[in-house]
């Protein structure tokens, strides 16, 4: 039985990634690189902000200083939040879905956004309240598709919750392979929406959904799940 929901954030909740994108291609124009809209949704989507700017590096044969790579990361988080100020921040039926979900169980992210950047939204969209923890870049050494977020993420919820959850009572919802692949090898089960990637490449998850507002209570006591 479903007892918990873990949601990624960016691409899942926040429609972000295109501010994403187009933040991470300001900061490295400073640099003379180029980074086009398929490379990015290709190559570096399931990357912290860290790990693009090394994966870029890498990809480039630039070899980066690890100084700078933390300097392009303040220059990508600047112009989020600049970008932030006139966009629109969540995806249609994100705050009725969290809202939904948090009268009948428990929520945590767990996201390789930073933390001052989940913050942001959720304080700018009033959600802050309903979850119970959040797992953010800072706070484990490898991010996804390693399994260390969510792992941490239940046990962030538990201790929140004063709840004894076990990982196959939790469920991910995620929106790329390799948060897929992150929830799995922590041992959670996955809800994938096609907000980023068409359900094709999102075989893996145990569900697939096409929009947010289709989520609830009732999906999590169904097959699969129940």
């Amino acid at each position: 039985m479903i007892r918990a929901v873990i949601f990624d954030f960016d691409g899942v909740i926040a429609n972000s990634e295109p501010l994403h994108f187009e933040a991470f291609r300001l900061a490295l124009i400073d640099d003379a690189v180029t980074l086009t809209e398929r490379n990015y949704y290709d190559s570096y989507l399931g990357y912290d902000d860290l790990g693009v700017f090394r994966a870029v590096s890498r990809d480039q044969g630039l070899n980066w200083s690890d100084e700078h790579v933390k300097t392009l990361a303040r220059r990508k988080a600047g112009r989020l939040a600049d970008l932030e100020r006139t966009r629109s921040l969540l995806f249609p039926g994100a705050e009725s879905v969290v809202q939904r979900l948090a009268a009948t169980m428990p929520l945590a992210i767990a996201s390789g956004a930073l933390r001052d950047e989940i913050r942001r939204v959720l304080d700018t969209t009033r959600l802050s309240q309903y979850f119970a923890a959040i797992v953010a870049a800072e706070d484990t050494p490898v991010s996804k598709p390693a399994p260390d977020p969510y792992q941490l993420a239940v046990a962030k919820l538990s201790a929140a919750t004063g709840l004894s959850l076990a990982p196959a009572e939790c469920v991910a919802v995620e929106d790329s392979r390799w948060g897929l692949e992150s929830a799995r090898a922590a041992g959670l089960r996955t809800i994938a929406i096609t907000h980023t990637y068409p359900a094709g490449e999102l075989r893996s998850a145990d569900l697939i959904i096409d929009s947010l507002d289709t989520l609830g209570p009732a999906n999590l006591r169904a097959r699969p799940f129940a």
